[in-house]
């Protein structure tokens, strides 16, 4: 590889690569945050209002007692009670918020918040696809670690531009795969909350509902993957062009001290290399028929005939 090479593939365009690196680190910080979260969706439950007691005062149904309940050995149970609350005044609507492992609600008895696991909550039919959508998610964070170390490695590891424009190549590859998994894994888990919301269990059954920040920062980390999956395309597949475009100027250059004839052969054969054509591709042994025949010419004529003249007689011909 010439010196001209070498410095082309080390001045690869940074900032593209800086960028690719920021926002697969963004798409990592995010997915991490959203799979740990239990905001993915929240919303209020409907539940009816405990009786008001000593340790409860708020958000209860307020029974008067008569006056003379406390009189003789009648005990509080066996007193009936009125309440004048009707329609959605009986209920209390209890805060929730859902995550892929917890699903957290207030507690009516106090500040704290009861949880339980979002997997025993989902219907036992609905519970493979979750197991599914948890280990796409998974997967999703491992390829986006593995495309962040592999883009690390290709910006600090200067010293072979060829070995960084391969490691480029795979920090692409897996950037791609893990926002098809990242996206697959984020359906999946809205086709069972939706499921858990009408075959749930009753006592968990949300009254409304909607999509936390969890769920945003999820489909966030997504955009940003397959953002930094294509800009790190972009850089391969230019630098590649460039490339090419620089080996083929270094070759012109070299033509310039060659024969004519040398240089209209060796034009056609690296043409014939880089550009595309509707031909069907020559096998190495083409060449070696060439250069057999060219030494068989050699041999048949005169002694004294040279073999660039000979060269130029069956290439003479043909257009450059």
């Amino acid at each position: 590889m010439s010196p001209a090479e070498m410095e082309l593939l080390k001045g690869l365009p940074w900032r593209r690569a800086f960028l690719a690196v920021i926002l697969n680190l963004l798409a990592l910080s995010l997915s991490t945050t959203a799979l740990l979260g239990s905001y993915w969706c929240t919303g209020t439950q409907k539940v009816p209002k405990p009786l008001c007691g000593k340790s409860k005062a708020t958000k209860c149904i307020g029974v008067p007692m008569p006056p003379d309940a406390g009189a003789g050995n009648v005990s509080s149970q066996d007193v009936v009670h009125y309440s004048w609350e009707t329609g959605d005044d009986r209920f209390a609507f209890k805060y929730f918020h859902t995550g892929m492992w917890l699903s957290c609600e207030e507690s009516m008895e106090g500040p704290e918040e009861k949880c339980r696991s979002f997997i025993e909550l989902s219907p036992p039919a609905e519970r493979g696809i979750l197991w599914l959508s948890l280990g796409s998610e998974m997967l999703y964070i491992s390829l986006l670690l593995i495309s962040f170390i592999l883009l690390m490695v290709e910006m600090l590891h200067t010293g072979n531009p060829v070995c960084g424009l391969k490691l480029n190549a795979f920090a692409a590859v897996s950037s791609v795969l893990s926002g098809l998994l990242g996206m697959v894994a984020h359906m999946m888990y809205t086709q069972v909350f939706q499921a858990t919301v009408n075959l749930g269990p009753e006592d968990w059954r949300p009254h409304s509902w909607d999509y936390g920040w969890a769920f945003y920062m999820a489909w966030a980390s997504f955009t940003c993957c397959m953002a930094s999956a294509v800009t790190t395309l972009n850089t391969y597949t230019k630098t590649v062009l460039e490339f090419k475009r620089n080996h083929i100027k270094g070759y012109d250059g070299s033509f310039k001290d060659q024969p004519q004839h040398h240089q209209c052969f060796l034009r056609q054969q690296i043409s014939s290399y880089y550009e595309p054509q509707d031909k069907p591709l020559h096998s190495v042994s083409e060449g070696v028929d060439f250069y057999s025949e060219l030494q068989q010419k050699v041999l048949q004529r005169e002694p004294e005939l040279e073999l660039d003249e000979v060269l130029g007689q069956m290439i003479g011909e043909d257009r450059c």
